[in-house]
């Protein structure tokens, strides 16, 4: 059990890593070919149908570009395809959603003071949740509100802040700011394998037989190749966050991930503005500052109104080990000089990732994080400078072992 634990760490960190690596892939080429697009220019003596070209320089060379909204007269020999970076970003997406979530759903997705479910139940409702999310905004999509892009979006908005509050009150908060942002993901995939990619075969099929394909495919799928630059943003702030409990820990978290999205439009509206050439929208910045300072507000505020912290069934296994009380004060004499509400250690102003370790309860929250780190590992404390002992990691190892069993 124990050695599954460790492997089942280094598998999450594993495929963590593909995610992370087969995201940036994505996110390079969607940023890429957006820039690209709004900065076409339309010169004269360009083939016939090019609707605009781009110059570039990089690595020593020169490029150059040129667009054709429908297609070029004849196919061309080699044609490279971006689409792999989508798909496999999501699928490794929801394989670390199985391993951390599904297979920890009694730590990480079920809460029962928020919607007391059977794991198989909360497994249940994420995947729907994540199938009925596409289901709706392609049904929107299709709509005739696909003929305005902004009023779309302003749609799109509200719904958006449904779901962030829906998702808090059926997992934990750390699970329901991870299922907005696998939504949000699912969404943009979905855009790729079913409605950009699908569009852009069509357009070649009718050019290999010779036929002049419609225009209305490359106009759909621009379309929700914009949607998919404007919610990447936000996506990456939501997968981020099981990091940091002052995002996703709070009694406003719902709130938060909403003002989130509209942050991640502000910043992508500057630099798209910016690349078409159409000024430098410099009050998008001030406009996302004044909304990171409220959602700072939010997540430190309300904590002094929250009351008495009561742990959670998961919490309450660690409290009755024999070990806790010796662990406890371990934990307190040699973590909570920094993870405290007002932390003591010099050049520590603020509890590292929100993590506080100095209650029972927040020390009973956290056993797996202290487990890893403090007992089979030595990463905590940094350089071991409260000076932890062998004997001490060994007695948190031997607390969460049976608590676990």
């Amino acid at each position: 059990m124990n050695d599954y634990a460790i492997f089942w760490e280094w598998l999450s960190f594993g495929v963590r890593w593909l995610h992370v690596i087969t995201a940036i892939a994505w996110i390079g080429s969607s940023f890429y070919f957006i820039a690209l697009d709004l900065g076409l220019v339309k010169r004269e003596g360009m083939p016939e149908g090019a609707h605009g070209e781009e110059w570039q320089v990089h690595g020593g060379g020169f490029y150059h570009i040129q667009k054709y909204l429908v297609a070029p007269a004849r196919m061309p020999e080699h044609l490279t395809w971006f689409k792999w970076e989508s798909y496999f970003t999501w699928m490794s997406g929801f394989f670390l959603l199985a391993i951390v979530y599904y297979a920890g759903a009694d730590l990480y997705l079920i809460d029962p003071n928020v919607l007391d479910v059977s794991q198989p139940v909360a497994i249940l409702i994420s995947m729907g949740s994540l199938v009925l999310g596409w289901l709706i905004y392609d049904q929107l999509c299709c709509s005739k509100l696909a003929n305005n892009d902004t009023l779309l979006m302003l749609v799109l908005f509200p719904i958006l802040v449904l779901i962030a509050w829906g998702y808090t009150h059926l997992f934990t908060g750390r699970a329901a700011f991870l299922h907005l942002g696998a939504f949000t993901a699912t969404i943009m995939s979905a855009n790729v394998f079913l409605i950009i990619i699908p569009n852009q075969k069509i357009v070649v099929a009718d050019l290999i037989a010779g036929r002049k394909p419609d225009p209305k495919y490359g106009k759909i799928a621009k379309t929700r190749s914009l949607h998919n630059n404007y919610l990447t943003l936000p996506v990456i702030f939501l997968m981020l966050s099981n990091h940091y409990p002052l995002a996703y820990a709070t009694e406003f978290n719902w709130v938060i991930a909403s003002l989130v999205f509209l942050i991640g439009v502000l910043i992508r509206h500057y630099f798209n503005t910016v690349h078409a050439r159409k000024g430098n929208p410099h009050w998008t910045w001030g406009a996302a500052a004044v909304l990171f300072i409220i959602i700072m507000w939010l997540s430190t505020v309300p904590s002094a109104l929250t009351g008495e912290e009561k742990p959670s069934p998961s919490a309450e296994r660690f409290m009755q080990s024999t070990h806790f009380a010796a662990v406890r004060d371990t934990v307190m004499g040699r973590c909570s000089m920094c993870h405290a509400a007002e932390p003591a250690w010099d050049g520590i102003h603020f509890t590292p990732k929100g993590v506080r370790l100095d209650t029972d309860v927040a020390v009973a929250e956290h056993a797996r994080e202290i487990y890893l780190q403090a007992g089979r590992s030595h990463a905590m404390p940094p350089a071991n400078v409260s000076g932890i002992t062998k004997e001490e990691r060994a007695l948190i190892v031997a607390w969460f072992e049976e608590a676990m069993k």
